[in-house]
């Protein structure tokens, strides 16, 4: 069976270890605890791999946050994905910096990269793990937040709580969203 991860970001140094990144940065966590290396590909950065039984597609897409459906909806025609098999790795000011929320469908709750996905696949109900950067900043000021980067303090709670989500994408795909979700909604 073939799984299609998804971590979700914008390309370039100057969005590198920004909050609207922590797709990005758990996709490279869970690359490297699975020894898959990136290579560039259409509509993005592509690892593919195996846990146990199962084959695994990795994608950073290149297309920047606000267009990642047109590099999720390419690679799951290309590699004949079902949408169940999709997992999306978001980041959710929402949540409390760290918490990790795995959903079998939603709304984009106004994330942009959420509300293209959705639009290139026709549905909302696809996967997708959200995790926390927390919403600590003035009324006015989500942008500045989002692409702002993490304080040294928020680094060791993200050293501590990216692991846990690779154990969350590595149970999906081994065990499933339902058990997935049981086991991690509430860590």
């Amino acid at each position: 069976m073939k799984h299609l991860i998804v971590g979700l970001g914008n390309i370039g140094d100057e969005y590198r270890d920004t909050r609207h990144n922590i797709g990005f940065m758990i996709l490279d966590a869970f690359a490297e605890a699975s020894n898959i290396s990136f290579s560039t590909g259409r509509y993005g950065d592509v690892g593919q791999g195996r846990i146990k039984n199962q084959q695994v597609i990795l994608l950073k897409p290149s297309t920047y946050m606000n267009l990642s459906g047109n590099a999720v909806r390419y690679w799951k025609e290309q590699e004949g994905v079902d949408i169940d098999n999709i997992l999306i790795l978001v980041d959710d000011i929402a949540l409390p910096l760290g918490a990790i929320r795995i959903k079998g469908s939603g709304s984009d709750a106004g994330h942009n990269g959420l509300k293209n996905i959705a639009q290139m696949l026709g549905t909302q109900a696809y996967p997708r793990l959200r995790f926390g950067i927390g919403n600590d900043f003035p009324r006015g000021c989500q942008i500045d937040y989002v692409l702002g980067t993490f304080s040294p303090e928020e680094k060791t709670i993200l050293k501590e709580r990216i692991p846990i989500a690779v154990e969350a994408i590595r149970e999906t795909v081994l065990a499933g969203l339902g058990r997935a979700m049981c086991t991690f909604n509430n860590k």
